[in-house]
């Protein structure tokens, strides 16, 4: 555990650090109740002493609220992992700022009270979905016949997506929270102050949906859909709207108990009253709808939560990625050919700046995930706070990455045409004779990954070529140079010394066209794994005859 964490923290400059300070200073002008504590605090802080500001102000009367949200007409995605994942590594940062003084709950609230607009694709029973259209999606059935409903369907698979990835959360349903009650106060306040909230809302639509727009959505009694109708008459003491239901004419429900739902922006604004939500974060394109819920919340009388937008990513082709369009990366895709690491890796660089989304990405996270677990030990703690993967493992990231690196890895599938995980250990059986999958299990999880990702992208695109005179002399010096070692060397640097020396004396300007001659004759692609450790795993045997394959030019003729 690092020493003095919160005086680290105050200094820390990694953007989740960033974020839980600026959470402290908005909390510190919320949430305490005087001026003079208010004052007294900025004071201390001022003078960087936000530990003695927290142990001499009161606690607060309710722990910190973290939110994310989610809509269940579809499964889990990249945004929905991005987002939990994001927003645990704040409140792990806001923990360690303030030492824990404040309690904090991390709430993953599904809109599973939302109508069902329109049929998702690739689901099973799509016509008993298409009868159910415009219900709520815990009353839409469910068409796996697993659950009572599509929304209880998709709720679970939720839970069982963040469990897999170990976050500390808590689930909150929509569909809950608007029928025991939770939601009524905020509810019968929103219909008291329904002129407030359209002043807001109404500028912000269209002259057509400006007409009609009520941010009530009342539940027939008739049919059980989620009706967008005007609100014709208030009763603020019964509590009641009027509607004209299509199905039942003139009809009085409650704005409690689950008899109505809330238009999406006005309820996000309800929800962070009710809630007392203190710190979410979105996508860049949800930039107005933040501007606008929090409006709402303020004429709520509620205080909007402070957050940040993160940029949306990008397609191969430098497009925006689409749920609807397919165009993306799944989370299925990416845990088939890397780490669930090495996707927080990637979630964690530079969040409000557009990033690709795809295959490509996926080596370099893991190999640059790996390194920084490597290299965390022994960095300075204002050094190691700042690393990723103190972000990644809250706080507490293992001791050891894996032996090979992921590109490593890569080219010895190549190489060696291996086609399971048992052939590669027999590689490694030499030069690690002690490890095994069980001693080494990121290891073991990396060549199930290296497999995959070498089927279905490395193997299709190799392009090997012939070498040049001059490559073929450098190639066969190199191999007499092996050929000179201890025939049981495993010591990459060794051997990587003698790459380097061949490169200087074969005159190769600069010296790094002499290692991409290296990768595009003997592994048929521009760039590759540091060659001493790839040639120590691989065998000097292997490696010399390689070498001399390539000098004659038999591989680029195969």
């Amino acid at each position: 555990m690092l020493q003095n964490i919160e005086a680290l923290s105050r200094e820390a400059r990694s953007w989740p650090f960033e974020q839980a300070r600026n959470l402290l200073a908005h909390l510190l002008k919320h949430r305490l109740d005087t001026d003079g504590e208010r004052d007294l605090a900025a004071t201390l802080i001022g003078r960087n002493k936000t530990d003695e500001a927290l142990s001499t102000l009161p606690a607060l009367a309710r722990p910190v609220i973290f939110e994310t949200g989610y809509g269940p007409s579809g499964l889990p995605h990249m945004g929905t992992f991005g987002e939990v994942a994001r927003t645990t590594m704040v409140r792990n940062a806001f923990r360690a700022l303030t030492g824990d003084h404040w309690p904090t709950r991390l709430i993953a609230f599904s809109d599973d009270m939302d109508g069902l607009r329109k049929v998702p694709d690739g689901v099973p029973n799509p016509e008993m979905l298409a009868e159910d259209l415009h219900k709520p999606l815990t009353q839409v059935r469910d068409p796996f016949g697993t659950h009572d409903s599509f929304g209880a369907h998709n709720n679970a698979r939720l839970r069982a997506f963040l469990d897999g990835f170990g976050f500390q959360y808590e689930f909150m349903s929509s569909t809950e929270a608007y029928r025991s009650g939770r939601f009524d106060q905020a509810l019968l306040t929103l219909l008291e102050r329904f002129d407030a909230v359209q002043a807001v809302m109404l500028p912000t639509l269209g002259p057509d949906r400006r007409a009609t727009y009520s941010p009530f959505l009342p539940i027939s009694p008739v049919t059980g859909h989620v009706l967008q109708v005007p609100t014709l008459e208030r009763n603020l003491d019964r509590g009641t709207i009027v509607f004209d239901d299509p199905a039942g004419g003139r009809t009085e429900v409650p704005v409690t108990g689950g008899h109505v739902k809330l238009q999406w922006k006005p309820d996000w604004a309800m929800r962070w009253a009710a809630l007392g939500v203190d710190y979410e974060m979105s996508g860049k394109d949800l930039i107005d709808s933040v501007k606008v819920s929090s409006k709402v919340c303020r004429a709520l009388g509620g205080v909007p939560p402070e957050g940040f937008n993160y940029e949306m990513f990008l397609d191969e082709a430098g497009q925006k990625i689409s749920k609807s369009r397919g165009n993306g990366l799944t989370m299925d895709e990416w845990l088939r050919y890397g780490t669930p690491e090495s996707l927080s890796w990637y979630m964690f660089q530079s969040p409000k700046s557009a990033k690709k989304l795809h295959f490509d990405v996926i080596p370099r996270a893991i190999d640059d995930y790996l390194q920084a677990i490597t290299s965390f030990p022994e960095q300075e703690p204002p050094k190691q706070i700042d690393n990723p993967v103190w972000h990644i493992h809250s706080g507490a990231p293992p001791k050891d990455a894996s032996p090979a690196s992921f590109s490593l890895l890569l080219n010895l599938v190549g190489v060696a045409n291996a086609s399971n995980k048992a052939e590669l250990w027999a590689y490694f059986a030499r030069y690690l004779p002690e490890a095994t999958p069980e001693n080494e299990p990121v290891l073991d999880r990396l060549m199930g990954h290296a497999l995959n990702y070498y089927e279905d992208f490395v193997k299709p695109t190799k392009a090997f070529r012939a070498p040049t005179e001059a490559e073929a002399a450098a190639f066969l010096d190199l191999a007499e140079r092996l050929r000179a070692l201890p025939a049981d060397t495993t010591d990459g640097e060794v051997i990587q010394n003698e790459v380097y020396a061949v490169g200087k004396e074969h005159d190769f300007q600069p010296l790094r066209a002499w290692f991409a001659a290296l990768y595009e004759v003997l592994l048929g692609q521009s760039q590759g794994p540091r060659f001493g450790s790839f040639a120590a795993i691989y065998g000097l045997n292997r490696t010399i005859t390689l070498l001399e394959q390539g000098a004659r030019g038999e591989l680029a003729a195969a």
